[in-house]
């Protein structure tokens, strides 16, 4: 079972809504520059690939038949990994990797 637009829309409201998506290319560029660093330590990068493979994963913390709930766990699971993901890299290499990618929109 998919999680419809309509649904996340009508939680976040229009206006959040378009702002996350006029931001997503931002974070994937934030990501994907903090996972190719060499300064970030390995720890932090297999909290990535935690949240990959348990996604990929055909287990589930809640089982997706349940409308809504399934699909919740693996947002909370996705959030709060690139979350702690952050919280692992050094402060300055984060700020270093935004201002490059500020400078370049």
């Amino acid at each position: 079972m998919a999680i419809k637009p309509i649904g996340i829309i009508k939680r976040l409201g229009w206006r959040s809504f378009f702002q996350l998506l006029v931001h997503l290319p931002s974070f994937f560029k934030l990501f994907s520059r903090l996972i190719k660093d060499p300064r970030v330590s390995l720890r932090a990068k297999l909290v990535v690939a935690g949240v990959l493979a348990y996604v990929v994963a055909p287990v589930d913390l809640l089982p997706d038949f349940l409308i809504g709930l399934g699909q919740l766990d693996d947002l909370a699971v996705i959030f709060c990994g690139l979350k702690l993901f952050l919280h692992l890299c050094p402060v300055a290499v984060v700020q270093e990797h935004l201002q490059a990618i500020g400078q370049r929109s």
